[in-house]
């Protein structure tokens, strides 16, 4: 089986070091392009990175996939730590690669004590640290958080303008993509909303699934925040780079907010908008027991006679999930 291993899968060069710093290492490999060269994933071979446990010395999966870069998160600052590269080829086989070790840098003590200020909505210590120069006002804390965006999304309007002022960078993301236009509309705090679109913040920008600020505007459920976006320019209808869902869509699954439906379709939604499997708002309201929403989506004139991926009607969808109430509706609707 060994021999079988190195003749298949050749043995992999270490993961390189991007960059690191005290919460975070960057890591990535460009290995023999030839074993990248099939176009059909399933005839790919795979990556996955692992990390060693200090204590027990084994090895644990921390990321798998096709991807030729991985960002190891909320890490300690000034520890050690070992990585290892694993390739596996199609058929299963697979093959390890050296083990690297790479220390988070040390956190600046103002960097802990800007983020404890502004968490603590202390404008005069905030103040202070900036005044004195000894922190980097862009530095994140542990979570991947910047002290503009804790301050977007606590609301802390004084301490967002300060922070701005001094230079901090609104297009900044955490680790997940979200930037603090997107945390601020989340929470619902309007006035930092405006204040941040003055500063160049965009609502073009996309977090790690595709989402934009509308996206977590519709999820927060904040009307005037929401109405807000809609007239200075954020359009209704975009699409999620990952289900390719819009707000509306979003709302239908998650939330089942009617005010929040009935505003974006107002304002022009789509209410017929298929996602990539080819479900509608009113598939997805009707599957997540949203009878308000469904009741809404009929109101506007959502079709009802859609079919899904599997040629499936809602009335079919929904006395699969054994939605009752909203079986009625539909049933009502076609007498």
């Amino acid at each position: 089986m060994d021999h079988l291993v190195q003749n298949a899968v050749p043995k992999p060069n270490p993961p390189v070091v991007g960059t690191v710093t005290h919460h975070s290492i960057e890591l990535h490999w460009d290995q023999d392009k030839n074993l990248q060269r099939e176009e059909n994933i399933n005839q790919r071979f795979s990556f996955s990175v692992e990390k060693e446990d200090s204590k027990t010395h084994t090895y644990d999966t921390i990321y798998m996939g096709y991807a030729k870069r991985y960002i190891v998160q909320n890490l300690q600052p000034g520890a050690s730590y070992r990585f290892r590269l694993k390739v596996t080829s199609p058929t299963e086989e697979y093959a390890y690669s050296p083990v690297v070790t790479v220390s988070t840098i040390r956190e600046p003590m103002c960097g802990k004590e800007l983020h404890r200020a502004v968490v603590m909505n202390n404008e005069e210590a905030v103040v202070k640290l900036l005044q004195k120069g000894c922190a980097d006002i862009d530095i994140l804390d542990e979570l991947g958080f910047s002290a503009l965006m804790i301050a977007a999304q606590k609301g802390y309007t004084r301490l967002v303008n300060l922070l701005v002022e001094h230079g901090a960078d609104v297009n900044q993301v955490n680790g997940s993509g979200k930037d603090s236009l997107m945390l601020a509309c989340f929470a619902g705090h309007l006035n930092i909303v405006k204040y941040l679109r003055t500063h160049g913040a965009s609502w073009e920008t996309r977090d790690k699934s595709g989402c934009t600020a509308i996206h977590w505007a519709a999820d927060g459920g904040h009307l005037d925040v929401l109405q807000w976006m809609i007239m200075n320019g954020s359009k209704v209808d975009v699409k999620d780079s990952h289900l390719e869902w819009t707000p509306l869509m979003r709302v239908s699954s998650i939330t089942g907010n009617s005010d929040v439906a009935s505003c974006l379709i107002e304002a022009g939604a789509d209410i017929n908008v298929k996602d990539k499997n080819g479900k509608s708002p009113l598939m997805v309201a009707a599957l997540n027991n949203h009878e308000n929403l469904v009741a809404l989506l009929l109101e506007k004139g959502a079709d009802f006679s859609t079919m899904n991926e599997y040629g499936k009607t809602i009335i079919d969808m929904a006395r699969a999930f054994d939605r009752k109430n909203v079986v009625a509706l539909l049933m009502n609707l076609q007498k």
